[in-house]
């Protein structure tokens, strides 16, 4: 069915509870492995078109976060969402619990459990209250980024539709857009500060009313780390300080020499030509109908998969005023349809869209049939494998794209693949910091930025702009505010992106082969285990980095 002719109806969650209730009552009465496995059925149907309500709601009111009716209902489901949790909870802990588990463990799978352990660990309801207004928290966030309002040349501007000044080849546009881009974070600077202070305070709160000693904790369950733990993180972190921010740097040594600067701006660090970024040279509709060519001339699956997306509507990119900032991939359970949400600026990230949420889509399309549908439970580091790897794989076809720069795109697109991991590394080290230490002032907090930024960027130069200077720059990355401690996924991922790009350099069929494998995989097994069946080394293995850099290195 089309996008747009999807109906919606507001999930009843008094209605809900009463059906949650006769499925909890439905699954303790039942006298068998096979009868709860029946019930469990009735579970996925239950869930899965109260999550397809909620995220037509969702969608729609990013499309257009001025909609009356569609913001209402995104107030509604912030208030209501850990209520729905709270009930799944509850069954889950059901399922854990039953006395046929070994049958229902061979039916849907130890990762299935291990992650229902996560969930049971994640919420109770005396935590619902501080739920709510963490949603609050995050809507108020999302909704000062889209008030922004900048006066460009006579126009108004969003954040997102700053994009292409902010990367303009003429460098004094740059300096200017970059100027007016932080006024609106110095202008707003104490009620971003207030926001984040209250999330920090929130779930801090959070994980204490849970008996964890601070947000850490309880933020790695939220996010289904179950194959391992803050010491890997770390060790990771470790591994990119001493293997990947070296080679970083000699990138950024090779840039600065390619642009002809004496140094290093702040207003630089997103132009890797002389004669400016590679962009699309073709309008919106051309894009996709370039990404629909593109995925038929890749594979059959992703052939079929881009004509599914095209044919139905699936695709909101357009960057408009109203529009929530920021792109992402969901899903539509009843409708086993994935959805593509972004911001088109024309702008490189335009391509992105077309190769890493088209990764996380295609993925999800492949798998929609899959009978156990815990196996759609990927953890985060195994999505983004998805979504990054697949930009590298698309790479043979960026002509369609960006026509004769269609090098310096793939040239640009490496060199920021490998410079954003010491800087999605920083971010995740950031939040470690602020959820270990949730007593920092504003001040504080800032401080621990700009260190870590010497650690992981040391060329960075922010002469002229106090308020990067002193810290202030995070503030923009809304992962830190909406998605805690995700960031790292990103990271993981990508080193794992970057063996595929050095294996398909040497054998593409294999490499595709591989990925597919991995795809089909989902969240069958452990995502340890899982890199390991496709043929790749796991991040965390000492001298993985190492290894990459060492086959990136030419």
């Amino acid at each position: 069915m089309k996008f747009s002719d999807m109906p919606y109806q507001r999930v009843d969650f008094e209605k809900l509870k009463k059906d949650f209730s006769g499925l909890y009552d439905s699954f303790s009465k039942a006298s068998s492995g096979e009868a709860q496995f029946e019930v469990h059925k009735k579970y996925y149907k239950l869930t899965e078109h109260a999550m397809t309500e909620i995220t037509l709601a969702e969608i729609r009111h990013d499309i257009d976060m001025t909609d009356e009716f569609y913001s209402a209902e995104q107030d509604y489901y912030d208030a209501n969402m850990p209520v729905f949790k709270n009930l799944i909870v509850r069954y889950q802990k059901m399922l854990y619990e039953s006395q046929y588990r070994p049958y229902l463990e061979k039916k849907i799978g130890p990762v299935a459990f291990k992650n229902i352990e996560l969930a049971i660990k994640s919420i109770d309801e005396k935590i619902l209250p501080l739920m709510q207004e963490e949603n609050a928290l995050q809507t108020r966030y999302n909704k000062l980024l889209a008030s922004a309002k900048i006066d460009w040349n006579g126009e108004t501007l969003n954040l997102s539709l700053m994009t292409p000044h902010l990367r303009s080849n003429n460098r004094n546009i740059r300096i200017q857009a970059w100027q007016k881009y932080s006024d609106f974070f110095v202008q707003n600077q104490e009620e971003f500060d207030d926001i984040y202070d209250r999330l920090v305070k929130n779930r801090t709160a959070q994980a204490q009313k849970l008996d964890y000693e601070n947000y850490l904790t309880l933020g790695y369950f939220r996010m289904n780390r179950n194959c391992y733990g803050r010491g890997d993180i770390q060790e990771f972190r470790k591994q990119v300080k001493q293997e990947l921010v070296p080679f970083a740097e000699k990138l950024q040594e090779r840039r600065r020499q390619r642009l002809g600067l004496d140094s290093l701006r702040y207003f630089d660090e997103n132009i890797y030509s002389k004669t400016g970024n590679a962009a699309p040279v073709k309008t919106p509709e051309e894009i996709l109908a370039a990404g629909q060519k593109m995925y038929n001339e890749l594979s059959p699956e992703t052939g079929a998969f881009m004509n599914f997306m095209c044919e139905n509507g699936l695709f909101d990119v357009l960057g408009r005023k109203t529009k929530k900032t920021g792109g992402y991939m969901t899903y539509l359970p009843d409708y086993k349809s994935p959805f593509i949400f972004a911001n088109f600026n024309g702008t490189s990230g335009d391509a992105d869209v077309i190769t890493h949420e088209c990764g996380h889509a295609f993925q999800g399309w492949l798998v929609a049939g899959d009978p156990v549908r815990e196996h759609a439970d990927i953890t985060m580091e195994t999505a983004e494998t998805h979504s990054m790897s697949m930009e590298f794989f698309t790479e043979p076809w960026m002509n369609l794209i960006f026509g004769d720069r269609a090098k310096n795109y793939v040239d640009m697109h490496f060199e920021d693949s490998i410079l954003f991991i010491p800087y999605g590394t920083m971010v995740d080290e950031f939040q470690d910091i602020c959820y270990d230490n949730p007593g920092l002032t504003p001040k504080q907090r800032n401080a621990a930025w700009r260190d870590l930024e010497r650690q992981y960027k040391p060329h960075l130069n922010y002469e002229g702009n106090p308020y990067y200077e002193n810290g202030g720059f995070w503030q923009n990355k809304h992962h830190i505010y909406d998605s805690p401690l995700y960031y790292i996924d990103y990271c993981i991922a990508g080193v794992n992106a970057l063996q595929y790009k050095a294996w398909m350099d040497q054998d593409y069929k294999a490499a595709w082969a591989s990925y597919l494998k991995l795809c089909r995989l989902s969240a069958s097994d452990f995502f340890t285990n899982l890199v390991g069946e496709a043929g790749l080394i796991s991040p965390f293995e000492d001298g993985c980095l190492k290894y990459v850099v060492k086959k990136l290195d030419v």
